[in-house]
């Protein structure tokens, strides 16, 4: 196997949270969360350091999940959760994050969207091959930080 395709499977299974038998989802849900935090409490820069990441991760996320879907010639692997990755960082980007709840919330949010897959998550599927492996959690990303950004304008949290 060439070194490039085992850095997109190494990429595209959350560095092995893939892997976890039980809610791999889950797992790389939470497990974005360490650099996350890592970000919004070191970095400079907090919710753009976060924003920052997300972009530079995207093409990423969408190369190594293609790669990965190539190579167990699948639609969307189950070990592939660095869509989960993206979303949930995403997500966090209508959090507060200088409050625990938020965090929670995000987390949750952001499984509940990527779960339930509100339109038009369900319909990003169809863009196939990384694109529509990634798409989808990218938008509950997105669902799950506007109702963390409405919930913060009427201070809710």
């Amino acid at each position: 196997m060439p070194k490039s395709e085992k850095l997109a499977l190494l990429l595209a299974s959350g560095f092995g949270c893939g892997h976890v038998r039980w809610a791999p989802g889950t797992v790389g849900a939470a497990a974005a969360l360490l650099p996350a935090w890592a970000l919004a409490r070191y970095a400079a820069g907090g919710k753009c350091s976060l924003a920052l990441l997300a972009l530079l991760a995207a093409p990423l996320a969408v190369w190594s999940s293609q790669v990965a879907a190539a190579r167990r010639e699948q639609k969307d692997p189950g070990f592939v959760v660095i869509d989960e990755m993206l979303g949930q960082w995403v997500a966090l980007l209508g959090a507060n994050l200088d409050h625990p709840v938020s965090w929670f919330a995000a987390f949750g949010l952001f499984r509940l969207f990527d779960i339930w897959k509100p339109p038009p998550c369900r319909r990003l599927e169809r863009l196939g091959g990384g694109w529509g492996i990634v798409a989808d959690d990218v938008a509950a990303g997105c669902y799950a930080a506007l109702v963390l950004w409405g919930a913060g304008c009427f201070n809710l949290y």
